[in-house]
């Protein structure tokens, strides 16, 4: 093991590679329902499996997806047009860390409850304090 002093972990390294994939919220949950639904998916599928996401945010993620080569976009000649994604060998790669960090999740929901408690509590405070911080400066 290196020793912690000498730890450098400069741009190209490893676990920043990693992360600059896992950490764009919806990629991995792209990936995630893409797989669920046998490795090919239609967009609108993916608009109802991940609620939450826009439109436009779906298209964004899939073309940066599909220009990493984790996808594959392909585009039927029909009216009107239909597409589908399916995941490429690169982006089979990534199914398996994906499900085991979702497994973790399930496994520690409880952890993962309190610091959303923590995380709206924090923000509550903060709202308040604006709200009385804005005040007395009237």
């Amino acid at each position: 093991m290196k020793d912690p002093e000498s730890l450098v972990l400069d741009e190209n390294c490893i676990p920043r590679r990693v992360l600059e994939i896992f950490c764009v919220k919806w990629t991995s949950m792209v990936l995630h329902a893409i797989h669920l639904h046998g490795g090919c998916c239609r967009t609108g599928v993916l608009q109802r499996t991940l609620p939450g996401i826009s439109k436009k945010m779906l298209t964004q993620t899939l073309r940066e997806m599909e220009r990493d080569g984790m996808i594959a976009r392909k585009v039927y000649p029909v009216v009107p047009p239909m597409v589908e994604y399916s995941l490429t060998p690169l982006g089979q790669l990534f199914i398996e860390p994906i499900e085991m960090l979702y497994a973790w999740g399930e496994e520690h929901a409880d952890a993962l409850k309190k610091i959303t408690r923590r995380r709206k509590a924090s923000a509550s405070k903060r709202n308040l304090d604006g709200k009385a911080d804005a005040k007395t400066q009237k």
